[in-house]
């Protein structure tokens, strides 16, 4: 699950071909009190204990969707943020904001640009409407807590392409994952 956070940096992720590159994920793992099947599985949380390469999108706080990559049985990684790419002008009208930098930045924010929504909870994101192609070259990463969350939130399991200025927000105990 952890090899899956990193792998998927610099990953190009569309949906309807509108996206970008993914710049931050963060891993969340079945025994892992601040992940959603920590308790088991549920209705809400089945797409999690569904075959990888799975989406399991949820609402946050019951305003934004948040998209994972589901890696395992219980295990997914949360898709926090893209470097816009493709379809820009379609995430300015979607998102009303004008700032390329801030389009993707956050779960919510990124779900909102690629219109990603409940409807898409277990469909495979190998195939349509998502694309993922993985990177030619694995690009410097660092690493650090997970945020916006108050369990288990001292885990290094906050993963982001160094220096990218699209991040939801800066790295705290930034170090470099690549050494």
């Amino acid at each position: 699950m952890l090899a899956v956070a990193t792998d998927l940096l610099g990953a190009s992720l569309q949906v309807d071909g509108i996206g970008g590159i993914i710049v931050e994920t963060e891993a969340y793992r079945r025994d892992d009190e601040a992940s959603h099947s920590f308790r088991g599985q549920t209705v809400a949380n089945a797409a999690m204990f569904g075959s990888p390469a799975r989406a399991y999108v949820y609402r946050s706080y019951g305003l934004h969707w948040c998209l994972n990559f589901v890696c395992e049985q219980g295990s997914a990684v949360l898709i926090r943020a893209l470097e816009p790419v493709y379809g820009i002008e379609t995430m300015r009208e979607r998102r009303s904001v004008s700032e390329t930098r801030k389009l993707c930045s956050g779960p919510g924010n990124l779900c909102k640009a690629l219109s990603v929504t409940g409807n898409m909870n277990g469909l495979s994101v190998l195939a349509p409407p998502f694309s993922l192609e993985l990177p030619a070259a694995i690009p410097a990463m660092t690493s650090g807590v997970r945020i916006g969350i108050s369990k288990a939130a001292e885990r290094p399991w906050r993963f982001a392409v160094a220096g990218s200025p699209y991040l939801s927000k800066p790295i705290r105990t930034e170090r470099n994952v690549t050494d």
